[in-house]
């Protein structure tokens, strides 16, 4: 799949996400994520630089309340990094800071 002129693209250092076409790329390789993932890729990508809530990631990528005991926005953060490790095994490009949530 290939962007047109109007195609949202998403960067953030070495990640480029084309919402609209569901493409995600690190290192200019295609990565093969599940919806979720994708999802919360995109949710960090679009915030660049800003530390965003679990709440938050749940809110715009589950569409619901984050429950105290769900860890489901850690576990695909985590499926992420795995992903993005593969790729690009020199960087971490997701960035935790406890109590607070997760930044690219």
């Amino acid at each position: 799949m290939t962007a047109t002129d109007d195609t949202e693209v998403l960067r953030s250092g070495e990640l480029e996400v084309l919402p609209e076409i569901g493409l995600a790329r690190a290192g200019g390789q295609p990565l093969t994520l599940s919806v979720r993932e994708f999802g919360v890729l995109c949710a960090l990508v679009r915030r660049e630089g800003r530390v965003v809530s679990r709440e938050e990631l749940f809110a715009e990528v589950w569409g619901g309340t984050l429950r105290p005991e769900d860890r489901s926005v850690d576990v695909y953060v985590h499926k992420l990094r795995v992903k993005l490790g593969a790729v690009l095994p020199d960087r971490r490009l997701i960035h935790t800071h406890f109590g607070f949530g997760y930044r690219v």
